[in-house]
């Protein structure tokens, strides 16, 4: 629990991540209380393998067909939704994702500053300097893109992945009409302008 007794679950969507989910699932804080592994009809069993963990804060959920991550990320909130999650992050099962940051993702929310919150790749320049440089101008390009579409300029990187939202956003949001394949990231932010009062907010 993190002040005033708030809930918080992560959610992973599970694709192909056997290698990684395991260490993913046993490096998530403690003040995580649900850790919502959708399994993406991932046919290397993720799924059963976060469900075998000794961590009774796992929740396995199944598609019965694969739908992509953005399918696999809304199967993950409407079950944060049913258990009255205050906040849920969303981090992906593949181990690229930092949990030490989790802290710093939600603190906009726990202050009461911002409803939906998103990392930064751009502050890394490690990380940068070892991504290729198509993928790194790809990834500008489609960052401006989504800026444009979405209308939040002052975020740095918009299709980054690893969010946290509260539980009064994702009750705003029409998550069946939200995209459910890669364009989940942008389309999450088109639809959260849609509600104008809502606040977003890098970390």
């Amino acid at each position: 629990m993190i002040g005033n007794n708030l809930k918080i679950s992560v959610v992973i969507p599970s694709y192909k991540v056997d290698k990684h989910i395991e260490n993913v699932i046993k490096n998530i804080p403690n003040f995580v209380n649900n850790i919502i592994v959708v399994d993406d009809k991932c046919p290397q069993n993720s799924g059963k393998i976060a469900e075998d963990l000794d961590d009774k804060r796992v929740i396995v959920c199944y598609h019965s067909e694969n739908s992509g991550v953005g399918g696999a990320v809304v199967t993950g909130y409407k079950k944060a939704l049913e258990l009255d999650i205050d906040i849920v992050i969303k981090i992906d099962g593949d181990g690229q994702m930092d949990v030490n940051y989790m802290q710093q993702l939600i603190q906009p929310l726990l202050d009461g500053r911002a409803d939906y919150t998103k990392g930064n790749r751009f502050t890394d320049f490690k990380a940068l300097r070892k991504m290729p440089k198509i993928r790194l101008f790809g990834n500008s390009g489609l960052s401006f893109l989504v800026k444009a579409a979405s209308g939040y300029w002052n975020l740095m990187d918009p299709t980054n992945g690893y969010t946290a939202i509260n539980k009064h956003a994702l009750e705003e949001l029409d998550l069946d009409n939200i995209a459910k394949r890669y364009f989940f990231e942008s389309d999450m932010l088109i639809n959260l302008n849609i509600e104008s009062h809502l606040q977003i907010q890098p970390s």
